[in-house]
């Protein structure tokens, strides 16, 4: 079943034309209208409704249909053939429907007056009142800088819009900013810096016409699966894969090149590579002169990259450096796509800039099937940084220490400009201030960073140390039950609202269901307490539709333009590329063609890029690197995945992935040791990792959390944590961490699927890597 061709009763079948016109360029022969109104959505089954939307996990943004029975219940998923997916769905995606009527759904709100005493069942009213007498006893008593919101980009567009204006409006805060934080902005730093715009440059269908890609630091087949046939199609028209990874993951196993380098090296091995490009004259020199700055000085520092020493840096033969740069410069056209693996550093943006120094010097970009992306990993990663939950932007991606942007945003909101604070720190810099005193309140909404925060230690002190602690959430999560106040608050599935994915394709999501007794929308309960708190006439929103309403209005004429994109206009065409400055303009799936960018000269401006070592330091006690990541069953802090049986069946506990030359058999107990704590981890033994370099997936709580051991060391510039590499050692235990339950409500009792696998203390019996130590003896 398409979208164009959903049942809408006996005789009758809907059809949403496609107008070849306003097709995207680049995009025209792979698209699928995205669904059709609500009113006409149907299934072939009596009773039930197939409800067209997305899925609520990574930034692919996969197309779903959402089976709804007679009884108005989500009880099923199909996938749906919508142009990004092409009816293919990853196991997150198939079990996604199950969060929405689980039995761990929180439908009351929680509070405690005290962390000494236990939660109770309470009414809105007297939740909402609590946090808003709360809010104004700390602001009183310390300063409205006191208090802190954390948002989420898994969040709607529309939600992190009120985030953002909720802080700076209602709570009258600087201290403002979002887990996003841990995801994209070092691309998001990198990305202004270079071009003036922060989003992927191609859309995934450029990736089919491409004749080499370079995927650097992304495990695509686990985090993006559904993103592999994009490189598949690629593949099977001849193109060259290059993969850039410590690990041999599943996409690295297919790679014609794999440079299995040593975490924390990305900026010298691409310095190098481009070194390469400039001794045998493989630079697009017309290219450089038409539509770049600061190629010479970016040369230069390159020059003090040869191969050798790339090598000696990097832990790989020079001979690979070479590979490298001769494949992609030739190629008639080429690629690069990165995410966590080279943005998660204290030089995250460097390491994005060294790829962009490549793409440019090379020719390739602003072309169908040459270009450059970054691979958001949150639904919302991309528009959740755009219109004003981070620290330093405001709606549009106007920057809050520009007088003339300030100027923009108090007038839409209907404030003076002196009640708009300045900018904020960063997520993590805000946990340290909570440990210093410096805020003592906070409310957070659709993040969990007592599992998603790098140094665990820290984070619970900081967390522990608050007067005042709310939280947003469908399930209690570990940081909720942590909290004073927990508001029970939507699923994906029962609101409606947007997402920009990836590609900043801005893609509709339709509300399937009502939502349980007891529970209210992130948007109701955030206008609630702005009335408590006297701005009520600020936030007179009645849902989405009104919020998405003022944020296109807010967008309007800046680099981030939502103005021409409407909820109709989403449905008929299955999303649209921003920017869209108007109702007629098709969107802008492909930058730079003309060969200008979004800096007032209209050029790139090249950045120089000097390698570091990472924060952490090697020595005798910590000679080796930990580096973490996600895996295929789960998704970042694992609130949601770790309560789907199927899920937790497939991978119930996190492991640690060690080189057979360290003599260890599978599942024998490891103990990883950092500066920060140990935790005690079954082995996964495999060829398909650095012998210098241990792995553990991140999705669990302590005692077993991988951010047990992490380092809070920070990027100067983009302030997102070193969470790729830091220094440690292992050891011989005599037995695994036990894997902790998620937390439940008071008078719950813990879901028994999701509990069944948690002991076990063998590693995921699915293959992670090859050639396990039982197979080499």
């Amino acid at each position: 079943m398409t979208a164009q061709d959903v049942p809408l009763g006996p005789t009758v079948r809907a059809h949403v034309p496609l107008d070849p016109s306003i097709a995207p360029p680049g995009t025209r022969g792979f698209r699928d209208a995205g669904g059709i109104p609500a009113d006409q959505w149907h299934a072939d089954q009596n009773g039930e409704t197939l409800v067209p939307t997305h899925c609520c996990f990574c930034g692919v943004q996969c197309g779903m249909y959402l089976r709804v029975d007679k009884g108005g219940k989500v009880f099923g998923v199909e996938p749906r053939n919508h142009d990004i997916n092409r009816m293919r769905l990853c196991p997150k995606g198939i079990n996604a429907y199950q969060q929405v009527n689980h039995p761990d759904r929180l439908t009351a709100p929680l509070m405690r007056r005290s962390r000494d005493e236990e939660f109770r069942e309470v009414s809105w009213e007297e939740a909402l009142d609590f946090t808003a007498s709360e809010v104004r006893r700390i602001q009183q008593t310390y300063g409205n800088d006191a208090f802190g919101m954390l948002g989420g980009a898994s969040l709607f567009s529309e939600k992190t819009y009120l985030v953002g204006k909720f802080a700076r409006v209602a709570l009258k805060t600087r201290h403002v900013d979002y887990n996003g934080r841990l995801c994209m902005v070092s691309a998001a730093g990198a990305n202004k810096l270079a071009f003036g715009i922060d989003r992927a440059g191609n859309p995934f269908s450029d990736i089919l016409l491409s004749d080499c890609l370079l995927i650097a630091g992304s495990n695509v087949g686990e985090c993006f699966p559904v993103m592999t046939q994009y490189l598949w199609g690629a593949r099977d028209r001849g193109a060259t894969l290059i993969v850039i990874d410590p690990r041999e993951t599943a996409i690295a196993r297919t790679a014609d090149i794999h440079v299995a380098l040593k975490p924390g090296t990305d900026a010298a091995f691409f310095n190098a590579v481009l070194h390469v490009v400039v001794r045998e004259n493989l630079v697009d020199e017309a290219y450089l002169a038409a539509h770049a700055t600061g190629w010479e000085e970016v040369k230069e520092k390159v020059a003090e990259y040869p191969p050798e020493r790339a090598a000696e840096i990097c832990g790989i033969p020079a001979s690979q450096v070479v590979q490298v740069a001769r494949t992609f410069a030739n190629a008639g056209k080429a690629m690069a796509w990165h995410a966590r693996g080279i943005e998660h550093h204290s030089q995250g943006v460097e390491n994005c800039l060294t790829v962009i120094n490549l793409c440019v010097a090379t020719g390739h970009i602003g072309k169908p099937g040459a270009g450059y992306g970054t691979i958001t990993g949150q639904g919302n990663g991309q528009g959740g940084r755009e219109h004003g939950q981070k620290s330093d932007l405001l709606p549009g991606g106007r920057s809050i220490m520009n007088d003339e942007h300030r100027r923009q945003i108090c007038e839409i909101w209907g404030i003076e400009e002196s009640e708009l604070p300045p900018a904020g720190t960063s997520m993590m810099e805000m946990v340290w201030q909570m440990q210093r005193g410096e805020i003592r309140g906070l409310i957070g909404v659709c993040n969990n960073p007592f599992v998603s925060l790098p140094n665990y230690r820290v984070v619970k002190e900081g967390y522990d140390a608050t007067e005042f602690h709310a939280q947003f959430d469908f399930f209690l999560s570990e940081t909720a039950a942590n909290a004073h106040v927990v508001f029970p608050v939507t699923t994906w599935a029962e609101d409606e609202g947007v997402m920009a994915n990836a590609e900043a394709r801005v893609v509709k999501h339709n509300k399937a269901q009502e939502p349980p007794v007891g529970v209210r929308t992130d948007t109701w309960v955030m206008c609630q307490l702005a009335q408590r708190l006297g701005t009520g006439d600020k936030f007179a929103f009645a849902g989405s539709r009104e919020v998405f309403e003022e944020l296109r209005t807010a967008s309007a004429g800046t680099v981030n333009d939502y103005y021409g994109i409407t909820y109709e206009r989403l449905e008929e065409t299955g999303g649209i590329a921003w920017p869209c400055p108007d109702i007629g303009h098709p969107g802008t799936p492909r930058l730079f063609e003309d060969g200008k960018t979004y800096h007032p000269d209209g050029k790139i401006h090249l950045q120089v890029v000097e390698w570091h070592q990472p924060m952490d330091p090697y020595d005798d006690d910590f000679p080796m690197s930990l580096t973490t990541g996600r895996t295929v069953a789960h998704f970042l802090s694992g609130n949601q995945t770790r309560r789907l049986g199927a899920l937790v069946e497939q991978t119930p506990r996190p492991w640690v992935e060690v080189h057979p030359s360290h003599g260890f058999k599978n599942g024998d107990p490891v103990r990883v040791v950092t500066r920060r704590g140990s935790a005690v981890f079954p082995a996964l033994v495999t060829e398909a990792i650095r012998p210098d370099t241990f792995f553990v997936p991140y999705h669990w709580p302590a005692p077993t959390a991988a951010n047990v051991l992490t380092i809070d060391a920070l990027d100067p510039r983009s302030k997102i944590p070193e969470y790729k590499v830091c220094a440690c050692r292992i050891e011989r235990a005599d037995h695994v961490d036990e894997v902790p339950g998620p937390p439940v409500a008071p008078g719950h009792q813990a879901y028994p699927e999701t509990q069944v696998s948690r002991t076990d203390i063998l590693p995921p019996t699915a293959p992670q890597g090859r050639a396990t130590a039982e197979e080499r003896r």
